[in-house]
């Protein structure tokens, strides 16, 4: 039983090799990102102008097991007339034998640039923590000194920062995650504990098709060190201002850095995304991944359930809430 683990969590993480997370990448991903922006970017926090509430559950890979699967709620209000946002954030993400959680308080000054357009500074703080259970691995040298035994944990403070501007048909933003607590990471020995910098660059549009339709496009790039260039495009369509339809395509590019072997970096998936309203306040959506890579023969793909909740008093006219 115990053999048939370790080769399940071998062949594991191969599988995050062939997908591009086996070196630096560790902020989870997500497919409904462009609904909430405070994933990739602390200036999002109070952009609605309203209390907002969501969470997320990914399944990647579903049905692989120790594959990961990944828990997000995060909270964003604003104040002061809207010239401030305040947000929070909890993640608990796990792969196979790690478990890695966050927990981080935003705040965001926003500046009126224009008649409609605002532009944000967002800062986020807090810890970040990296589990290593490696009592569920079998070692061929049980006396190896640089195997860990039992659980081995770390904790580190974390600080995130981004811009955000928009008006109210655009918007584009660039964000840098993970810039302290490297060096505390690194003095532990936990390989998981790399801490390394991510950076996320995000445009998008909205345009009016018909009176009842309107096209959101929109790009989000990654890069962290150690990994391809991760880059998602996505196209959405809103209907009735009601239900969100579309899709997005993710892909790599070896941009920065000069990944090992290109065929570990190809990264290609498509993503089928659907969101709705089912009540003024209350917002459903549901994603899913299709690999289009080797491993598209494992028939792993990927499930994301997002809901999310409008706090806001009923004779308040909600703003811009369908479209960032």
């Amino acid at each position: 039983m115990r053999q048939n683990t370790s080769i399940k969590y071998a062949v594991l993480l191969l599988f995050l090799a062939l997908s591009g997370w086996a070196k630096g990448q560790q902020l989870p991903q997500y497919s409904q990102y462009m609904f909430n922006g405070l994933h990739v970017n602390p200036g999002y926090a109070g952009y609605k102008n309203e209390g907002y509430i969501q969470s997320t559950y990914r399944s990647q890979w579903s049905s692989f097991p120790g594959a990961p699967k990944t828990l997000s709620v995060t909270a964003d209000f604003s104040a002061n007339e809207g010239s401030m946002g305040f947000g929070v954030s909890f993640v608990d993400d796990r792969i196979g034998p790690n478990v890695n959680s966050s927990g981080l308080l935003t705040y965001a000054y926003r500046l009126r640039t224009g008649d409609r357009s605002f532009l944000s500074l967002g800062l986020s703080g807090g810890f970040s923590r990296y589990g290593l259970d490696a009592s569920q691995f079998v070692p061929n040298d049980s006396s190896d000194p640089l195997i860990p035994v039992g659980n081995v944990n770390v904790t580190v403070p974390n600080l995130n920062s981004g811009l955000f501007f928009h008006t109210d048909r655009f918007y584009a933003g660039f964000s840098a995650y993970n810039l302290v607590g490297k060096k505390a990471a690194s003095k532990q020995d936990v390989a998981l504990g790399r801490h390394d910098i991510h950076s996320f660059l995000t445009v998008g549009a909205l345009f009016d098709l018909s009176a009842q339709v309107q096209f959101k496009p929109s790009v989000l790039v990654k890069q962290v060190k150690g990994s391809p260039t991760n880059y998602d495009l996505n196209a959405m369509f809103l209907f009735s201002e009601r239900i969100w339809v579309g899709g997005s395509y993710r892909a790599n590019a070896l941009v920065f850095e000069n990944f090992i072997q290109e065929d570990l970096g190809n990264r290609n998936a498509l993503a089928a995304i659907v969101e709705f309203f089912a009540t003024p306040e209350l917002r459903v959506g549901y994603a899913y991944d299709h690999n289009l890579n080797v491993l598209n023969n494992y028939r792993y793909n990927s499930h994301e359930i997002s809901l999310g909740l409008y706090l806001r008093p009923k004779n308040i006219q909600m703003k811009n809430p369908r479209w960032f």
